[in-house]
């Protein structure tokens, strides 16, 4: 008889649009089947939007108290949504939320403190993805690819559009990389004039491209190096900030520039066959147009639940296989020693 897996996997990304909650049935026959069950995004109050946003910058103390507070926050979540949905729960599979993120360091931070998610919902929770690849050398990162090979498999590259652009490539082993930030710079531009983002790009297309912007912002050292790499705040805030305010571009030019910076770097690795398109910015018309420019593969939307919850579900599905103890972190993608099996269990 094979195994049913009845799991909630947890999303927040570096965009700060909220906790992504999916409810899946994962079962092994030969190759993982699921089924998508029940699925919302929390969105943050703002109270935990400027607290998230911040709280790199505070005391280890301060943000040990976050951990354990922010873990009661998913807690709470995934208690109203089972009750809400009337679902059977075994297990909870969260990602957190990424406070740091220095591989090079040899540190990461995601918090949401499982052993308070465990104790609050009475069920055995899997966190802290990263830290194991990390200690092993590698980037921690992407996590998704994992989840690329084994239940979208169809499609030979699978590009996730959040807060940053990274891709999945299968060939003899499969390689993933970040590409590039989108949605943490663009939503940070939208706040100039009080918008949370720029709905279907609407602002980017009636901007101008800044060459001379859009070259400097093409020419950082990142561009050039060979995966694996990725990406985290810290980067964006040292690299990218720095040349879009330099000067006083206009809003609307800015986030038309950094939609071609974005479409140009992806364009440049996808060369052939098909790209499976999902995450915030699959939603944003003009830079899917763009995309598809400077793009020699077929763009793919799926539909929107897997457009809004495929990392949810992939995070759900890292859970699985750390219940049963396979590697759900692959060294051809981020550079570690090994395959490894990352995440702390917690038992209810």
């Amino acid at each position: 008889m094979n195994k049913e897996y009845h799991i909630i996997g947890l999303m927040s990304g570096t965009s700060l649009d909220g906790v992504d909650i999916v409810k899946c049935t994962f079962v092994y026959n030969g190759d993982w089947y699921y089924n998508l069950n029940r699925f919302e995004t929390i969105h943050y109050s703002k109270y935990w939007k400027e607290k998230l946003e911040k709280l790199h910058t505070k005391s280890s103390k301060e943000i040990r108290d976050c951990d354990k507070e922010y873990g009661r926050l998913l807690a709470d979540i995934c208690n109203q949504f089972i009750q809400k949905n009337n679902l059977k729960v075994d297990y909870i599979s969260s990602h957190g939320h990424t406070i740091f993120h220095q591989p090079e360091k040899k540190h990461t931070l995601q918090i949401g403190c499982g052993s308070t998610i465990a104790g609050t919902t009475n069920i055995t929770t899997i966190n802290n993805f990263r830290e194991r690849d990390v200690s092993l050398g590698g980037q921690g990162a992407p996590l998704v690819p994992i989840g690329d090979l084994h239940l979208f498999s169809e499609y030979k590259y699978c590009l996730n559009l959040g807060g940053f652009a990274n891709i999945s490539k299968k060939q003899e082993k499969i390689i993933a990389f970040d590409i590039c930030p989108v949605n943490i710079v663009m939503n940070e531009i939208c706040q100039e004039i009080n918008k949370l983002f720029d709905k279907d790009g609407k602002l980017a297309r009636k901007g101008k491209v800044i060459p001379s912007l859009l070259n400097e912002l093409n020419q950082l050292e990142f561009y050039k190096k060979n995966p694996p790499k990725s990406l985290g705040r810290e980067w964006v805030k040292k690299n990218i900030n720095p040349i879009i305010n330099k000067n006083d571009y206009s809003t609307k030019d800015k986030l038309s520039t950094f939609c071609e910076h974005i479409a140009y770097q992806i364009g440049s690795f996808l060369k052939d066959e098909s790209v499976l398109v999902s995450g915030g910015g699959a939603n944003n018309k003009y830079l899917i147009e763009k995309i598809r420019e400077y793009s020699k593969s077929k763009i793919i939307l799926p539909n929107r639940e897997i457009i809004d919850f495929k990392e949810a579900i992939i995070f759900a599905f890292l859970g699985v296989l750390r219940l049963e103890n396979k590697n759900n972190c692959l060294n051809s993608v981020t550079g570690a020693k090994t395959d490894n099996c990352g995440g702390d269990i917690y038992r209810k």
